[in-house]
């Protein structure tokens, strides 16, 4: 009898608080998983340095860009790193990670 006292009524279907639990622990481990996914770090990472060293050349002055045979090579290095940073991050937008399901010891 104890246990129906512990279950709520919501649109005629039995609910147990238990449940709602376990559901919000599994939320935050997802949570946890996301927040620490590589790629996010990796990303965010490579688009920063990729806007300094991209604003860095283009104020290269002509003997930096003498010194580079003619290329501005902190521009393109910048870009590139902008590039695969957005990828990284879209890569991590587009399949996120799953958390991992919890042992038997870790009830």
């Amino acid at each position: 009898m104890a246990d129906n006292e512990d279950r709520h009524y919501q649109g005629g279907e039995a609910h147990d608080p238990l449940v709602d639990e376990t559901e919000d622990a599994r939320e935050a481990r997802s949570a946890a998983a996301r927040l620490f996914d590589i790629r996010r770090v990796i990303g965010g990472l490579f688009v920063v340095y990729g806007l300094i060293v991209g604003l860095m050349g283009l104020f290269d002055s002509s003997a930096e860009i003498d010194k580079a045979q003619g290329v501005r090579i902190n521009l393109w290095a910048g870009a590139v790193m902008l590039v695969f940073g957005l990828l990284m991050l879209l890569w991590q937008r587009l399949s996120p990670t799953e958390a991992p399901e919890p042992g038997p010891d870790e009830s």
